[in-house]
């Protein structure tokens, strides 16, 4: 990310090049009401027009997003007219001139194939047309090229074609940015994916076979855990949301773990201690579920007696912090180190790398799990999780489906 984050601010010279030419090319000798100088004016008016530019483009390149920036990117230019293509038809058109698209879509075609960009004469009968000379750009993301930029003007401009290279860079740049964010949002849906996969065939035949040896004796409990587990399974496989709230990922671990109850009885303790406050935060879908079963796993494994398991989350100022502890056989500290950083992958240990990244991935390297553990000293698995993280929003409520 940083490399991208790095060409995004290379992207941005270019622009502060192109407000520093319009600058001096209107350029007067009066003051401009408190803004400094005609070239800083120049330079904020090219500035401001950009950050009105991008969140369109962040969203990729389509005829909505061509529309809405088309003319920000056009007051950078200050040309005549500005238009943004595919690679088969133009998207948006801002500014006088729109009987030229077919012809420039004609040329646009050729630089497309090339990935050059080139100046070329209009041909028009129309004697009040301003525009005579346009300029084609391409728009590249990974070396691809997926559309054009062209600006239309009066007459021939060595600077104009320059400073339109320069401004289709950093389209490019925003295009890229998007692809990012989809590719991002890619990998979350994959590793949920991969986390439903980890939704144990053993459980799921151990949970069915708990329920049906209650069938003959105690039919109310086999129905209740029925519903137990279809709740969870529902809660497990829903289709929507990239985050959940704590309250209702908690809500499916109590599902969770009255399966497992059903089938451990005694030998399984289990405490909550959850404050209140923090129960509306929102948070990664299924970011705790796996941690608790990985609790369960090697609390009962290998043990004769009773495993103990305690969930806790309390408030931190900014922050929750959720701590899921065991006392069963803990894990060496160095293979938990290869398990994170994916280099092993015992049974179980999917889950702790898959939830460390994404809580990385979501708040940032400092925000991945704090696990202590050694063999035979059980394992503490902490996350903080912030009260508010810019696109981190819970999606509907289970109860509303």
């Amino acid at each position: 990310m940083s490399g991208f984050l790095a060409g995004l601010c290379v992207a941005a010279l270019p622009l502060l090049a192109a407000g520093y030419w319009l600058g001096r090319r209107t350029a007067r000798p009066q003051s401009l009401g408190g803004l400094g100088t005609p070239v800083e004016h120049a330079t904020f008016q090219t500035l401001h027009a950009a950050s009105l530019a991008a969140p369109p483009l962040r969203a990729g390149l389509t005829e909505e997003t061509a529309r809405r920036s088309a003319r920000r990117l056009r007051s950078l230019l200050g040309t005549d007219a500005l238009c943004l293509t595919d690679d088969a038809r133009v998207l948006a058109w801002d500014g006088v001139g729109g009987h030229h698209r077919t012809e420039i879509m004609e040329r646009v075609t050729g630089a497309l194939e090339t990935g050059r960009g080139e100046a070329f004469r209009l041909s028009c009968r129309s004697p009040d047309c301003p525009v005579r000379w346009a300029v084609v750009t391409p728009l590249t993301v990974d070396d691809r090229v997926h559309g054009a930029l062209v600006a239309c003007a009066p007459r021939e401009s060595a600077v104009l074609a320059r400073a339109a290279a320069e401004v289709a860079r950093w389209v490019s740049v925003q295009l890229e940015l998007a692809d990012l964010d989809r590719s991002r949002t890619r990998l979350i849906e994959a590793e949920i994916k991969a986390l439903r996969a980890q939704i144990s065939p053993h459980f799921i035949f151990n949970s069915l076979a708990v329920i049906a040896s209650f069938v003959r004796t105690d039919p109310e409990r086999a129905r209740d855990l029925l519903l137990e587990f279809a709740d969870f399974t529902r809660y497990s496989f829903r289709r929507h949301g990239d985050f959940t709230t704590l309250a209702d990922e908690l809500h499916a671990i109590e599902h969770y773990l009255a399966l497992v109850r059903a089938r451990f009885g005694d030998r399984l303790s289990v405490t909550l201690q959850i404050a209140p406050e923090v129960l509306p935060i929102a948070l990664p879908f299924l970011c705790l579920q796996p941690l608790v079963e990985n609790a369960v796993k090697h609390g009962l494994e290998g043990k004769t007696g009773t495993c103990h398991i305690r969930i806790t989350a309390r408030d931190a100022g900014a922050e929750a912090v959720v701590v899921i502890e065991d006392d069963g056989v803990g894990m060496d500290p160095g293979l938990l180190r290869r398990i994170l950083a994916g280099e092993d992958s015992p049974s179980g240990g999917i889950g702790l790398s898959n939830v460390d990244d994404r809580l990385r991935q979501v708040y940032g390297d400092g925000h991945g799990l704090v696990i202590e553990t050694a063999p035979g000293a059980g394992m503490k698995v902490s996350a903080r999780l912030p009260k508010y993280q810019p696109g981190v929003h819970s999606a509907t409520r289970l109860t509303g489906e």
